[in-house]
């Protein structure tokens, strides 16, 4: 490759100047040791060089390199998480305060039973001590981001239930399943978005892993909620 030096033809005072014979008054050039000059084109071979490709290029220098940030986890997805969390997880142990001990007006353990009897369910009160320490425990998990996935799959496999039950109630209304939908699809990210790092879980093996650990426990959820609605019913 020949590359044109367009710079002055006069000496200076730099070591690397020179002048090369016959070039009519002088060529300025690089002391390269190119011997093959061109005083008609002035132009010079520098084909020893080796010329610039990708392999030689160091892509820190790159001035196309992309150097806008890389995404990575931030505070606010952990927020988010935080406030998902505790919404839940409220409201799940306020109904299972409710029916376990018959706080905030709820039927208790006795009157949840008899709920379930009239629903068509053998063995009511196995099932209202289950449905109850479920909603209770895991909604106290959720808030405070211990054993979430397992949480989250307990209180979605209780929706679950609910949804089955009431969806012929249609969507709005009292007897419609709105609420049991949101709550579902509320526990249904937690259980694979995770509790985020302002948690107990944090960095623990399912907090890694969120997709294995949350797939593990939808496939217990799915198992519990079949084996509620075709075993007990």
């Amino acid at each position: 490759m020949a590359t044109h030096d367009d710079r002055s033809t006069k000496t200076s005072a730099f070591s690397d100047d020179g002048i090369y014979a016959g070039s009519g008054g002088g060529v300025h050039h690089f002391d390269d040791g190119t011997q093959n000059f061109d005083p008609e084109t002035k132009h010079f071979d520098n084909s020893g060089y080796t010329p610039l490709t990708p392999s030689t290029v160091d892509p820190l220098d790159d001035p196309f390199e992309d150097e806008r940030t890389k995404f990575r986890w931030t505070a606010s997805a952990d927020i988010g998480l935080l406030a998902l969390r505790a919404v839940l997880g409220g409201v799940f142990v306020l109904h299972g305060l409710q029916k376990v001990f018959g706080m905030f007006g709820g039927p208790g353990i006795d009157g949840f039973a008899q709920f379930l009897q009239k629903s068509g369910f053998r063995e009511p009160r196995i099932l209202a001590w289950v449905t109850g320490v479920t909603e209770l425990t895991g909604g106290g998990l959720l808030v405070l981001g211990l054993f979430t996935p397992l949480a989250a799959a307990g209180v979605l496999a209780v929706m679950a239930n609910v949804i089955a039950l009431k969806y012929k109630g249609g969507f709005f209304g009292a007897n419609g399943v709105e609420l049991e939908l949101a709550l579902a699809a509320m526990a249904f990210a937690a259980l694979f978005a995770g509790p985020g790092r302002a948690a107990i879980d944090y960095n623990r093996s399912w907090f890694r892993h969120p997709l294995v650990s949350g797939f593990l426990c939808l496939v217990l959820a799915a198992g519990a909620s079949a084996v509620t609605l075709l075993v007990f019913r």
